[in-house]
């Protein structure tokens, strides 16, 4: 993607937005327009702001972090598949789509090794609801003869999104089993 202007453009009004978002929306009814409260915008000022930090490459994509946790299930598992390369588009879409999916993306393979192309998160109450859903996609889409591998998490990592600005870059410590500026 070409970008139309280079990422260093934006001002101090779109480096308070992109810091007031970095550990989230706030959970209002009317995030943008709490957004623009707190920083003196417009909630139309907000939503252009964050339309044109997309179009400058400045934001990759808006998404959300699922804290699973703190919904009630305490099992999830990355589920990887192995779809032929001329299905794997229209498969993800369909896997995606199942309401317990809560991600689903392509990677490639890392032959021989690795014969995964597509991936998805899938979460539940326990370890048999989950290893339950793998098979309900299965029988859905009739994937019986494809290689797959059901990975459950064995820890949880602190999930959070992208950070702005002059934030300290934090490294895993293995020793300390914590993360250290």
């Amino acid at each position: 993607m070409t970008r139309l202007f280079p990422p260093d453009t934006i001002n101090s009004r779109d480096m308070a937005l992109l810091q007031a978002v970095q550990d989230g929306l706030p959970l209002v009814p009317e995030p943008y327009a709490e957004l623009g409260d707190r920083l003196g915008m417009s909630e139309g000022e907000v939503l252009a702001r964050f339309w044109l930090l997309q179009i400058r490459g400045v934001i990759k994509r808006f998404g959300v972090v699922v804290r699973h946790h703190e919904l009630g299930y305490r099992a999830n598992a990355m589920v990887v598949w192995d779809i032929p390369d001329a299905q794997v588009a229209a498969m993800g879409k369909r896997l995606g789509a199942a309401p317990f999916v809560t991600l689903c993306y392509q990677r490639p393979r890392r032959l021989p090794h690795w014969p995964y192309n597509l991936f998805t998160m899938i979460h539940g109450q326990d370890r048999d609801q989950v290893l339950q859903r793998v098979d309900e996609l299965v029988a859905e889409h009739g994937l019986g003869n494809i290689a797959l591998d059901v990975l459950f998490s064995r820890r949880r990592f602190k999930q959070r999104g992208a950070r702005y600005g002059k934030t300290p870059v934090r490294r895993f410590d293995r020793s300390k089993g914590v993360g250290t500026a």
